[in-house]
């Protein structure tokens, strides 16, 4: 599978704050490829610098081996966080009017299908609802029939259904092989959808790689959470692979029931004990110390 970008050496900086630090890494073709991280870990400016927005202070962005120049944009969807729609004008005529701007725009059929408009062509861009217009807003993203489209976050706010619907566009915009390229703050959502995540935090990137790959290197066993408040560290003293956070323990396991039996030799409380494989939040936090940041 060949790369469609790649990044080398990428750094911004604004002032005195370096925003992205050498940040290098690439992107094969037709994947969804995640970059996660909390606010200020960088990842909104390296995006923006990918999509040909904004210009790196150093380094380079390569479309197929080549730098990204004016017709890389023709090639390109991006859904953006927050988008205003013309008003007073209906999702039909919207599409219409997108679609005008490019000289082969994918048919008006095949885009209302995929994005399942139908039901809502003659309603006003103002009454549609969060899932309904982020349907819209990736309707688009596609017309021009981009190589890659750029999401950001675009599940912000929507209902657990919407959010679902969502995810099933997705995955038909990704089998018609077009790259995906999102930014989310949900990690079911990256660890369902992405083939591969890079994880960003302080302008560099932690870790990239396939979800799966990712947690088995960080992680062996199961997770066993505690709440804490203040007490039984000294019960806790002789256990491995105990970390204590603000409001709760968590030890990693590989043997559950030997632990668990330790933990009840020990005399600690169990009340409100919790037992889960390890995800991408858990990740996360262990790669950074602190839970992701919305």
């Amino acid at each position: 599978m060949s790369d469609i970008l790649r990044i080398e050496g990428l750094s911004k900086r604004y002032g005195q704050v370096l925003a992205v630090d050498d940040v290098s890494f690439s992107i094969p073709e037709g994947v969804c490829f995640g970059l996660l991280g909390p606010n200020g870990a960088g990842k909104t400016t390296t995006i923006e610098i990918m999509e040909g927005i904004t210009a790196p202070s150093a380094g380079k962005v390569l479309f197929r081996g080549l730098p990204i120049g004016k017709d890389f944009k023709a090639k390109v969807g991006i859904q953006f966080q927050s988008t205003a729609l013309p008003e007073f004008i209906t999702v039909k005529e919207t599409l219409e009017l997108f679609s005008s701007f490019y000289e082969a725009p994918r048919p008006m059929g095949e885009v209302i299908d995929l994005c399942s408009l139908s039901d809502i062509l003659d309603r006003d861009n103002q009454k549609l609802s969060g899932g309904q217009r982020q349907r819209m807003l990736l309707a688009l993203a596609i017309i021009p029939r981009p190589e890659i489209v750029f999401l950001d976050e675009p599940t912000t706010g929507l209902d657990p259904q919407a959010r679902r619907n969502f995810w099933e566009l997705i995955d038909l915009v990704k089998a018609e092989g077009t790259t995906v390229i999102l930014t989310t703050h949900y990690m079911d959502e990256a660890q369902l959808l992405c083939d591969r995540v890079a994880i960003m935090d302080r302008g560099r990137i932690l870790e990239i790689d396939t979800p799966d790959s990712l947690l088995e290197k960080h992680f062996d066993g199961v997770l066993i959470r505690l709440p804490y408040d203040g007490c039984c560290t000294d019960a806790l003293a002789g256990f491995e692979g105990i970390a204590i956070g603000e409001d709760a323990i968590e030890l990693q396991t590989e043997t559950l029931d030997r632990s668990l039996k330790d933990l009840l030799a020990a005399r600690v409380d169990l009340t409100g004990l919790s037992i889960h494989k390890p995800n991408l939040e858990d990740l996360f936090i262990k790669l950074t110390g602190s839970s992701l940041r919305t």
